[in-house]
């Protein structure tokens, strides 16, 4: 004998999944971008430290992609096109969720001191 599953019988499986997993309450997302890998790197450490002082899980950090952009200018002008120069930018991106800050987890992590260069994109939900 084989039992016959609908939609509706799949659509209620998924529900009793989704409520065995435990609520972390709140969560901070926490997008860094650095041109430099050391320095995202520090900064990463500083953001993981002062949450960890204030007891809240972390998640992360999860390293994203390298963003290159490529940037190719001649060297001279006029018949000189084969000749060029190419630069590249690159951006070092890291994401870290924070979850159960509390309000004296949140005013350190506003009030941190990081280094020049790094730009910081917090968003709580």
């Amino acid at each position: 004998m084989t039992k016959n599953t609908t939609k509706d019988d799949k659509k209620i499986a998924k529900n009793d999944d989704d409520k065995s997993k435990p609520d972390l309450g709140p969560k901070i997302r926490i997008k860094i971008r650095a041109y430099d890998n050391k320095i995202i790197d520090i900064a990463t450490k500083t953001i993981i430290d002062t949450a960890e002082r204030n007891e809240a899980k972390i998640v992360g950090p999860v390293p994203l992609p390298t963003e290159i952009k490529k940037y190719s200018v001649n060297r001279s002008t006029f018949v000189h096109k084969p000749s060029q120069e190419q630069y590249e930018i690159r951006t070092h991106k890291r994401i870290i969720d924070i979850y159960n800050a509390g309000p004296k987890a949140v005013d350190a992590l506003m009030n941190l001191n990081l280094p020049s260069g790094v730009d910081i994109e917090i968003k709580m939900s």
